[in-house]
């Protein structure tokens, strides 16, 4: 299942929009890919967000995980990709709807322990958010 989270990355102090896009595959060899030039902190996400589920008492889903950070043109540093990645995820498992993401943006680092610790930007992110509604 696909599911779509709205989040943002920062080019200087300017926040840009991202689409987080989370496919579940259950066919294959379980693998997790990012994709959408992510920087090394983005794509070391992959460990937090596998560690902060199961810490959370979620199951995380052994099936082909791809995530999709759009546009694919922009550079998407930082972790602050962890939290709408791992809300992705629950949502392609259909553990919670969809509609409970829309509408918002977010934007957060995980800790192990699934505790949500705040990124630079959020500022920017939020101005940019009211601006596109």
């Amino acid at each position: 299942m696909l599911s779509k989270i709205l989040s943002a990355t920062l080019i200087g102090i300017d926040a840009h929009i991202v689409g987080v896009e989370v496919d579940v595959a259950a066919k294959g060899l379980p693998h997790f890919s990012t994709v959408g030039l992510p920087d090394a902190a983005v794509k070391e996400s992959k460990d937090r967000v596998r560690t902060a589920l199961k810490n959370t008492g979620f199951n995380f889903p052994l099936k082909q995980i791809t995530v999709n950070l759009a546009p694919a043109n922009i550079k998407k540093e930082g972790s602050a990709f962890d939290l709408p990645i791992a809300l992705g995820i629950i949502i392609a498992e259909g553990i919670i709807s969809p509609e409970s993401a829309k509408g918002y943006l977010i934007s957060g680092e995980l800790s192990l322990d699934g505790k949500i610790k705040p990124v630079r930007g959020t500022l920017s992110m939020a101005i940019k958010a009211r601006a596109e509604g």
